[in-house]
């Protein structure tokens, strides 16, 4: 008994310091951290999440998404996910501090998700700088061209066709620049499902990381990426007869039938899967962080000056 209340007391305080050095001391650190603003406190970062992208995190969490996908881009001397374009800097505390679980994950099977909304960004701006396929088209042989301000010419379907396949619209409301706002309840359906020529590649596919290539994806990960071990999520959407016209709704499988639900029947997302998506699209932290800088890239030295032949 003489060498039990020693024995005690070391086994205390060891837990003890040990519950310092990982709770209290970090909380110490990074616990109240604010949001970054500039000398004017504009350019707040981060934001709170929206309704449907905070609903879409729990979604994102009850089906395991965290098993496979890391939101942590690690630092250049800690991997190689700046080399991989993952993000433009390492992830800090900070951006995460809106966040009730940061779902910062231990394995990747499939890509770090930190910066999937940058890259959906990214990804339609360069769809609106690219012509739209109809844009300065000659009309065929015994048409006339559309004359300005005619339904022809402002995309409106001709009478016969599919008005959701038919839809030339405008590209979904991309996200805010990150730091101006609380991310958008962003757009996750109709048009960019279906019709929408400036969300799809020239062989009709929905371009990556837009809305409509999420729902693709997490209906049928094989048709987008062949190679891909992720499991088919159809529960979080409804097959059904089409009944008259298409939904503006219905996921796009142009330039891969066989990845459809087959002739005379649609796929819809449920709201949970529209969230989910819209949570995905808000995972950004491409803004610039005074404690995470982006690493600098030395330039390659110049090569020597020829001499001027004489």
């Amino acid at each position: 008994m003489r060498g039990f209340q020693p024995l005690f007391l070391g086994i205390f305080a060891i837990f003890a310091f040990s519950w310092l050095g990982m709770t209290v001391v970090p909380n110490l650190q990074i616990g109240s951290l604010n949001p970054q603003t500039d000398e004017d406190g504009a350019d707040i970062y981060p934001m709170p999440d929206s309704g449907m992208a905070t609903r879409g995190a729990q979604v994102y969490a009850a089906n395991g998404c965290i098993y496979c996908h890391t939101q942590q881009v690690r630092p250049d001397y800690g991997g190689s996910d700046l080399e991989r374009k993952w993000g433009e800097r390492r992830s800090a505390p900070r951006d995460y501090i809106f966040q009730p679980i940061a779902f910062l994950g231990k394995v990747r099977r499939g890509p770090d998700l930190a910066n999937v909304g940058h890259r959906q960004a990214l990804t339609e701006k360069g769809a609106a700088a690219a012509p739209s396929p109809a844009a300065g088209a000659a009309p065929a042989p015994g048409q006339s061209p559309a004359a300005p301000g005619s339904p022809a010419a402002a995309g409106t379907p001709a009478a016969g066709t599919n008005a959701a396949a038919a839809t030339v619209a405008a590209s979904p409301a991309a996200l805010p620049p990150a730091g101006t706002e609380p991310a958008a309840n962003v757009q996750t359906s109709a048009p960019a499902m279906v019709g929408n020529a400036a969300a799809l590649t020239a062989d009709g596919k929905p371009l990556p990381y837009t809305a409509a290539w999420h729902h693709r994806h997490l209906y049928n990960p094989r048709s987008v990426n062949g190679d891909s071990d992720m499991p088919a999520y159809h529960f979080l959407y409804e097959k059904r007869r089409i009944s008259g016209e298409v939904s503006p709704d219905a996921i796009n499988f142009a330039g891969d039938v066989d990845a459809g639900p087959g002739a005379g029947w649609e796929i819809i997302p449920s709201y949970d899967a529209k969230c989910l998506v819209a949570y995905l699209m808000s995972r950004d932290q491409s803004h610039p962080l005074k404690e995470a800088k982006s690493p600098v890239i030395a330039a390659a030295p110049a090569a020597p000056a020829t001499e001027a032949k004489k």
